[in-house]
């Protein structure tokens, strides 16, 4: 089942993003020699017009073949290469931009049912450097470091990826029946966690009833079970999800002596935390969903959940040239297949809604993904193949095929590198 729907959602990013380069063409009269979904071997076919629309016999992927590497064909004034060169670029930039639209369509539909996450300050730890500098719960940010935020995955993000860096925050509060905008200074300072590897529901009031598990984590190995409801945690008595987050993570040493209640029994289990220390503003947020408020609201949300997304990929390539992270850290088509496994196992305890839901969000990523992806400058890829296009619109005239294609040659070769050593990595880190 995980295969399966790895396929499908490989396939319709895919075949979305050719549809794209697709119908740009038609619209600018250039000729299409096939469409095909798949890949490989022709399975069934047929022709209309001038274009083949075939099945390939791998399923997932597919091609819109225009003849672009082709040589310069003076004969057919539809060729690919025989077209302006700003037709060129929008049959070649509507690949990605349909990626950007699929993922808009799909955020539609997540946010219609499932909400937003608004930036609202669910908590801040006591003594904690936010409470130090005036936090409280309640607070709408509204800015972090002097960027706009509208969801609280986007303030997540900023400290996780810069969990050291000293923080502006800009936040609005309520005070006498009136919205004041204030700002204040967040400095993270270095603290001892703990994590049992447990999921609860997130938000003001919400129970401390477990819904997931992290599998092979401390809870799980100790004999904790899904649907639980922790009520002390190392003998103080909690009664919500936040409270038992802030114990646990505030714990002064990692060995843990959890109460649970199961089916009106108490049960006690004593088990070592994973460690999880590191820098700490003490500020935590409401990761809970919204529901939406009107047709307004979830296209404003929807554009959004896309920005959040390309936003993301933008961030953390600048932290593989920076440094940050690595090429261990990447993960090809083995890795995605492994997260939308364990993201189907997980969401699939909650229902088909949440299968559909959980499975939309990961297609969102991946579609966003792959847009950014292809537009950067690299030979081989979309964006590759713009930076000629400008380059020839500045210049007046086309650069020379031959070397434009080997340059894109060479780029294919590295980029088929590059994909071995993510799956050499996908390989090890799952089976190894």
């Amino acid at each position: 089942m995980n295969i399966l729907i790895a396929i499908i959602i490989f396939s319709l990013i895919i075949i979305i993003h050719e549809l794209g380069h697709f119908l740009v063409a038609k619209m600018n009269h250039i000729k299409v020699y096939e469409f095909s979904l798949g890949l490989g071997p022709t399975l069934v076919g047929f022709t209309k017009g001038e274009t083949k629309y075939s099945l390939k016999l791998l399923p997932f992927g597919g091609a819109c073949m225009m003849g672009e590497d082709d040589e310069f064909d003076t004969a057919d004034p539809r060729a690919f290469n025989n077209k302006s060169v700003l037709a060129r670029m929008a049959v070649v930039f509507a690949g990605p931009f349909f990626n950007f639209i699929l993922a808009f369509v799909l955020s539609l539909f997540v946010v219609g049912m499932a909400g937003y996450d608004l930036p609202e300050v669910l908590r801040v730890s006591e003594g904690s450097p936010a409470e130090e500098a005036g936090i409280k719960e309640g607070d709408m940010i509204t800015r972090i470091n002097g960027k706009k935020v509208n969801l609280s995955r986007e303030v997540t993000l900023e400290t996780m990826l810069y969990p050291e860096k000293p923080l502006r925050v800009t936040y609005e509060r309520k005070e006498n029946g009136q919205t004041v905008t204030k700002e204040a200074d967040v400095v993270p300072e270095w603290k001892n966690a703990y994590q049992i590897g447990v999921y609860m529901g997130q938000g003001e009031g919400r129970e401390a009833v477990i819904t997931d598990l992290v599998p092979g984590g401390p809870a799980q190995e100790a004999g904790i079970e899904p649907g639980d409801r922790i009520t002390k945690v190392n003998g103080k008595t909690v009664t919500s999800s936040a409270e038992v987050s802030q114990t646990i993570g505030q714990s002064e040493d990692a060995n843990m002596e959890i109460v649970v209640e199961r089916d009106g029994k108490e049960i006690s289990l004593s088990f070592t935390a994973n460690d999880a220390s590191g820098y700490d503003s003490g500020l935590y947020l409401d990761s809970g969903y919204r529901s939406r408020e009107g047709v307004l609201s979830v296209l404003k949300y929807s554009v959004y959940e896309v920005k959040y997304w390309i936003s993301t990929t933008f961030k953390t390539l600048g932290m593989l040239f920076t440094g940050h992270v690595s090429l261990n850290d990447l993960s090809g088509p083995v890795g995605i297949v492994d997260t939308i496994g364990d993201s189907y196992e997980q969401s699939k305890q909650a229902g088909v809604l949440s299968v559909i839901l959980t499975m939309m969000n990961l297609s969102i990523l991946l579609s966003a993904n792959l847009g950014v992806m292809n537009l950067l400058p690299i030979p081989a890829l979309d964006g590759g193949r713009l930076l000629f296009f400008i380059i020839e619109a500045i210049r007046g005239k086309r650069m020379n095929p031959e070397r434009e294609g080997m340059v894109h040659f060479v780029g294919f070769v590295l980029l088929i590198g590059l994909m071995i050593v993510v799956l050499f990595n996908d390989v090890r880190k799952i089976f190894f």
